[in-house]
């Protein structure tokens, strides 16, 4: 039952002071404890006769209390006080807590008998819901069915998605857009343009779902949250079965890891839906923690990102610091994969406490290759770690960039400081273009004329910019191993 049925009840001439009109409570409780917190289950409307008020300094206790214990409302008579005192109004307000007035004439017990048969009657509906729901699985309804079924019962219209974007039942404009509301919502639910964003289940938005609802639903956000956990009963279930699937891709990277016999390895890869033939890429997922000691584990939390990335069509092998999935190319290619990875990654790039970063193979063939695609998928991971998150193929990482990135970040940036330190200092005091006129030098192969034309000046102009950066760092550029480093450091730094 919610706060306007009340107020929409003439003979009780309830006044709202303060707070949300939408705001739902299950049962009702009548108490003047000055602490009752103990005595609260959450949900309740309050009804107080405000005998505990001494001083207004009480009020802020006493509401604290109510909001600690989860309480939905706070009815407060005047029988006492022949008014509701300022503080107890400010109290509520500050602490969002609808505040009801509820007049002399008005007895607690009238207003607890007119809401129990209204909540009496939400109780029967919700259990017979519950009970079509229990007849459905039971006759091995999917998820689709079960949405279905339970979005029509509570007149609900909207869609499931992943936190990547992607459709899982249901149907809705632009999901990347509501993807992203749901991942940088302070709370949940929330507004989305034509939408209300709930979330489905526990566990880090990186991995999780997200319900989306037609309309405004803030004020009716007891009906969201029933779907939501429809569909979160339907995901753990889906999930039991997942978990053996996970087992055997464990047991086949570790022995592929170890040097298992290569009949083991087969057999391994065919029991995780990949022929002896087949093409295959190996992925490599995790979500680094951004600063010390925040954000989500990456072991942990890799294999379920992995798998949401890539519909769950595979599942991922959780490891020491990340996540290992063996994604079959049917229909596509490592390029097609790599590219619908990208979007999911980017849509989760809205993540406040993390990026996602993933390394790819090239295209594999038989478990032989099992223990080459896992090395070669890591080094592209560590590479998209260095430049904070994104997709790397094995393509990228047979460059200068993977050698970068092995480096720790504190001797790369050591290294670019030292050699590049005179250069920054130079153009700060004098305002010059020495590090760009290197850079484009370096980039067109020591051409003086090709530099000259790519900045729009003089060559001599050029000639005297690279002379200056070989006076002040005691280099020469017509060495090839002094271009190799001024280059490294460029990219280093």
């Amino acid at each position: 039952m919610r706060i306007r049925d009340l107020l929409a009840a003439d003979e009780l001439s309830l006044t709202l002071l303060t707070g949300d009109p939408g705001r739902e409570f299950h049962t009702v409780h009548i108490t003047d404890l000055p602490e009752p917190g103990r005595y609260l289950s959450g949900g309740e409307l309050v009804l107080t006769g405000l005998m505990w008020r001494h001083t207004p300094a009480d009020s802020a206790r006493f509401v604290a209390a109510l909001v600690e214990a989860g309480v939905a409302a706070l009815g407060a008579g005047r029988a006492r006080l022949g008014h509701i005192p300022a503080d107890v109004v400010s109290a509520c307000e500050e602490a969002g807590l609808p505040l009801l007035d509820v007049p002399t004439e008005v007895s607690f017990r009238t207003i607890a008998e007119l809401a129990a048969p209204r909540l009496t009657g939400d109780v029967r509906d919700a259990l017979g819901r519950h009970r079509r729901l229990v007849a459905a699985v039971a006759e091995g309804a999917g998820l689709p069915e079960l949405f279905e079924l339970t979005a029509a019962e509570l007149g609900i219209t909207g869609a499931v998605l992943s936190a990547t974007g992607e459709v899982i039942v249901g149907a809705v404009d632009d999901p990347a857009r509501l993807a992203r509301a749901y991942l940088t919502a302070s709370r949940l639910p929330c507004p989305a343009g034509r939408h209300t964003v709930f979330g489905v289940g526990s566990g880090h938005r990186a991995a999780g779902w997200v319900l989306a609802c037609d309309g405004d639903l803030m004020d009716r956000a007891d009906l969201g949250y029933e779907l939501a956990a429809c569909v979160a009963l339907e995901r753990s279930r889906m999930e039991e079965g997942r978990r053996v699937e996970r087992r055997l891709a464990e047991r086949l990277v570790m022995a592929a890891l170890t040097g298992a016999d290569p009949a083991e390895l087969n057999a391994g890869l065919r029991t995780c839906g990949i022929g002896a033939t087949e093409p295959y890429a190996v992925a490599h997922v995790t979500v680094p923690r951004v600063g010390a000691g925040r954000g989500p584990d990456p072991a942990a939390l890799g294999g379920p990102v992995a798998e949401e990335l890539l519909g769950r069509e595979v599942v991922a092998a959780a490891g020491a610091d990340g996540a290992v999935a063996l994604v079959p190319l049917r229909g596509t290619t490592v390029a097609g994969l790599a590219e619908r990875l990208r979007h999911g990654v980017e849509v989760l790039s809205a993540l406040p406490d993390g990026h996602v970063c993933v390394g790819l193979s090239g295209e594999l063939t038989g478990a032989a290759a099992i223990k080459g695609g896992v090395e070669e998928a890591g080094h592209a991971r560590r590479l998209a770690e260095a430049r904070s998150g994104g997709v790397v193929t094995s393509d990228e990482i047979y460059t200068h960039a993977l050698l970068l990135a092995t480096v720790p970040g504190d001797v790369r940036r050591s290294f670019a400081g030292r050699l590049l330190g005179p250069l920054v200092d130079y153009d700060r005091r004098h305002q010059s273009e020495l590090v760009r006129t290197l850079g484009t030098f370096l980039d067109c192969a020591g051409s003086w004329n090709a530099c000259a034309e790519r900045m729009h000046v003089h060559v001599n102009t050029v000639r005297y910019r690279i002379r200056r950066v070989e006076d002040l760092t005691g280099r020469d550029l017509s060495a090839m191993a002094d271009r190799v480093d001024f280059f490294l450091a460029l990219r280093a730094g």
